[in-house]
């Protein structure tokens, strides 16, 4: 009975020490856009200056738009989605 306790605390033991199992698996690359203003911004409490572009709305690709989000997330059958 002592053994099977003794056996049942190790298991637990290695069972809570491969909790970091993934700790190195990743990739160090290296960042291409590193210090680009225009994806990063400013500072890094700063927000990218691509976020201030303002495109025009082509009501042609909203049907389209909708369309995709029927599809995707199901719900409206129709292609004009009321939001």
């Amino acid at each position: 009975m002592k053994f099977n306790k003794i056996v049942a605390f190790v298991a637990c033991l290695a069972l809570l020490s491969s909790c970091d199992y993934q700790k190195y698996n990743h990739i160090e690359q290296k960042d291409l856009n590193a210090g680009n203003q225009t994806v990063y911004g400013v500072s890094p409490d700063s927000l990218p200056r691509q976020m201030s572009y303002k495109y025009a709305a082509d009501p042609a690709l909203d049907v389209r738009v909708n369309d995709i989000r029927a599809k995707l997330y199901g719900g409206a059958t129709s292609s004009v989605v009321k939001q």
